[in-house]
């Protein structure tokens, strides 16, 4: 029992760590490459990332209409 508590504790540290990683090579990748565009980053940007199911209410409505470059 106690077994199985550690290694899943371990393991969700572990896909935090994880996704702590990507992230920061995401952004790596985005400073050595600007031709590519920014680091789109979560919660920033077009669709389901505007915190909202009703689309037309949506408080980020500028960032959901704003096109991002390529």
């Amino acid at each position: 029992m106690i077994i199985k508590m550690i290694i899943a504790i371990t393991a969700i540290f572990a896909l935090l760590l994880g996704w702590l990683i990507v992230q920061s090579l995401n952004r790596l990748l985005a400073k050595k490459y600007p031709e590519l565009g920014p680091a789109r980053e979560e919660g920033q940007g077009c669709g389901s990332s505007c915190g909202c199911h009703n689309k037309e209410a949506c408080n980020k409505k500028e960032a959901c209409n704003k096109k991002l470059p390529r």
